[in-house]
């Protein structure tokens, strides 16, 4: 069922199942790793695209779920968060947290659960779509569903 996956979206699946959510993983022809990209591969707005956002923050990753309609205003969201700084993870930091890369990193799947912060605008749309563990898949999800997955806090992040 799952043999036409990657292995990093096979890891991906198997975390969507534990968490009971039941969204097919699809392949797309071409990589999409911009909420723009993606977009237009799926017909959707481009605000329905979650983005996953890897950043370092008091020693530590945290991910970012937020709209592609939108950017993150770290420095906001640092005051917000009650911490130090907030800046973009390195590629090797990406990597090292998720075990995906940039373009293709999925709210779950990873080594270990990573504090994560969802974008409260994505609760607009009744269907999002999120990367599935490489820049070639994605995932639909509910607003809600995301929450669950990532435990995330829900603020807003612009």
């Amino acid at each position: 069922m799952t043999a036409h996956l990657p292995a990093r979206s096979r890891l991906v699946h198997d975390s969507l199942r534990e968490a009971g959510i039941a969204g097919e993983i699809v392949v797309l022809p071409d990589a999409a790793s911009t909420a723009v990209l993606a977009a237009e591969a799926l017909g959707v707005e481009v605000g329905a695209i979650a983005n996953s956002l890897v950043f370092w923050s008091d020693g530590e990753p945290l991910l970012v779920m937020t709209s592609g309609a939108h950017r993150v205003d770290t420095k906001v969201l640092a005051e917000r968060l009650g911490r130090d700084k907030i800046q973009r993870a390195t590629p090797e930091q990406v990597r090292e947290a998720t075990g995906q890369a940039i373009g293709g990193v999925a709210p779950t799947g990873h080594p270990a659960p990573l504090t994560t912060i969802v974008d409260e605008e994505l609760a607009q749309y009744p269907e999002i779509w999120t990367a599935g563990g490489t820049p070639h898949t994605v995932v639909p999800m509910t607003y809600d569903e995301l929450v669950r997955l990532t435990d995330g806090r829900v603020t807003k992040v612009d």
